[in-house]
């Protein structure tokens, strides 16, 4: 079986686990107990900072420092340079869960992301019952209806949309009512079964020599002179504390940061306070 039905598969059983355990009706009854939402743009407007992710592992990085991902919640909650949190929900690759997401949201008073391969309504439902403030949606694995479809449920459900993109024509697609636009610094060359390469990048998974190149490519980030000036614009993958400052000049108001925090040797806590550092020097230099 290929990666990508692996991938496919190994989802659809989520979901299909979690319909199960929880249907359709009784998420929606949830969402009448769900924590307030908090408003991700409005914390991303207050400027430039971080939206920093808690996975416990990924395909390409393998597992994160578990002290690491534990101390995580309170690290961020604390940190000025953190604007919102992103958790990701995928459990068969990054090892947590919507459940997770719920907690997280108890430990933190910021913005929570839900960040997983979203393709159909029972997820938005389900991320809002379990007090997600935002999700992202992935343009270059939604056809244009689905994305549409999927913006305007989360939207009616009080919840911003982070919308990721990796090419000019993606940005192109997303819908014009859009607030978030993201851009993801990893390239992909379509060397093998272009579905296959589109998922992969959407997940950001790493070349492994097997299949695309999806290493990082920072120059990727001047696709922001194609996103609507008044839209709130974040930087996704591959940033490093050196290069904060230069994502910010360019005119990001936010850079989304996680295994560079989460397997950080020296412990998170000095990983972003190295971020936090960048951050304020960024601002001194302009």
């Amino acid at each position: 079986m290929a990666f990508l039905d692996q991938i496919i598969e190994r989802k659809k059983v989520e979901i299909a686990a979690a319909k199960k355990l929880r249907p359709p009706d009784e998420v929606k009854r949830m969402m009448r107990d769900a924590p307030a939402v908090r408003s991700f743009s409005a914390a991303l407007a207050t400027g430039f900072g971080l939206i920093a992710e808690i996975k416990r592992k990924s395909p390409s990085g393998g597992n994160m420092v578990p002290a690491n991902v534990e101390a995580a919640p309170a690290v961020y909650a604390q940190s000025p340079a953190v604007l919102a949190v992103s958790v990701l929900t995928n459990t068969s690759d990054f090892g947590m869960g919507i459940e997770d997401l719920s907690r997280i949201k108890a430990i933190v008073s910021k913005p929570v992301l839900r960040k997983d391969f979203i393709f159909e309504e029972y997820q938005v439902y389900e991320a809002r019952a379990f007090g997600a403030d935002a999700l992202l949606l992935m343009v270059n694995v939604l056809d244009h209806d689905r994305l549409k479809r999927l913006f305007q449920l989360a939207i009616g459900l009080q919840m911003d949309v982070l919308f990721e993109a990796h090419t000019r024509e993606e940005i192109d697609s997303i819908p014009p009512e859009a607030k978030i636009y993201g851009i993801n610094s990893r390239k992909f060359k379509a060397t093998g079964r272009w579905q296959l390469t589109k998922l992969l990048v959407a997940l950001g998974l790493t070349g492994s020599g097997k299949g695309p190149d999806l290493s990082v490519e920072l120059d990727t980030f001047s696709l922001i002179q194609h996103i609507p000036k008044q839209a709130l614009k974040v930087a996704e993958s591959g940033i490093k504390p050196s290069k904060v400052s230069e994502v910010k000049q360019m005119g990001y108001n936010a850079v989304l940061v996680g295994t560079a925090l989460l397997q950080a040797p020296q412990g998170i806590e000095r990983m972003l306070a190295q971020f936090e550092q960048a951050r304020v020097q960024s601002f001194e230099a302009h």
